[in-house]
This record gives structure tokens, sequence and C-alpha cells, in this order.
């Protein structure tokens, strides 16, 4: 259920990181059962790391304080609606719900003047199959991979038969 403290809160993080150096105006907070549990902004240029988006991060320090990579039960509340890479975070990770300040749209004309990739652009090239995407790609040693994946499934604990 929404609560406008933990948006307020996120959206206190992003006024913070403007006076960070290398720190960008994207913040999110991680909440489970009304307490927040991780929290994060942007700091790509800081920690030279494109994947350091507020989002990113907030679910980094959700996991590493629960202490797993499952984020059932939780919340994620952030300051702009996330990119691509963000959202398969939070599917990856169970976040159940998702509250976000600034859309897309809203933000992505200002973010534009900086990015060389558009959201827009990500989400579309994301959604290709691989043969059909600007970045050249080509699948090599795909059996010796699945021997690998094969013998990690076999071995991994709760497996289905």
């Amino acid at each position: 259920m929404y609560d406008e403290t933990f948006m307020r809160r996120a959206i206190a993080l992003s006024e913070q990181a403007l006076g960070e150096p290398g720190a960008g105006p994207f913040a999110a907070v991680v909440v489970r059962d009304g307490t927040i549990v991780g929290e994060g902004i942007n700091r790509s240029r800081a920690n030279f790391d494109p994947t350091s988006h507020g989002e990113v991060e907030a679910i980094r320090d959700a996991c590493g304080t629960l202490k797993t990579v499952d984020l059932s039960g939780c919340d994620l509340y952030t300051t702009c609606e996330p990119c691509t890479m963000c959202v398969a975070t939070m599917l990856i990770a169970g976040i159940g719900r998702m509250y976000y300040g600034a859309s897309a749209q809203q933000s992505g004309a200002i973010v534009s003047r900086f990015r060389a990739i558009a959201s827009d652009d990500l989400q579309r090239e994301v959604g290709l199959p691989v043969g059909e995407r600007r970045m050249p790609a080509e699948q090599k040693l795909a059996a010796e991979s699945m021997v690998v994946l094969e013998t990690w499934a076999d071995a991994a604990p709760g497996r289905r038969a």
C-alpha cells in the first residue's frame, strides 16, 4: 500500500545527490513491511559503473540488508519511472510493486540532453531478438556453456526433477 513517506524519502535522497560529486538525482528506496530496507542513488559516474542506477543500488542495499536475493513482498519507491535495466532488476529480485515520481516522458526530456541512448531506444533494443539489435552479436561455444549450466542445474538444491 502506497505511503507518501517513502516517496518523500526517495525525493530527499535525490536532492542530497545533487551535492555529491559523480551522483545523479535519481534515487529509490525498497520497503518491506513498512520499513525501508534499502536505499540508493545513481552513482554511475562516481563508481564508473553504468549499472549504478538508484533503483539497482537500492535493490543491492536491500538484498545485503536482508541477506537474500529474493525481495518478494517488497515495494520500491523511485523518483523517476525506471529504465528497462532497472525494471528487469526489479523483476529478477521479485519486487512486488513500484511507485514512481516523474514519468519516463517527463524525465526523458531532461535526461536526453546527457545520454547516448534514450530510454525509448533502450527499451526497443532490449525487446528485439538478439540478431536484430544494433549491437552485433554472435553465439560461440554454446555446447561448452550448456555443460556448465546443466551441471549447475543438476546440483542446485530444490531443483525440480
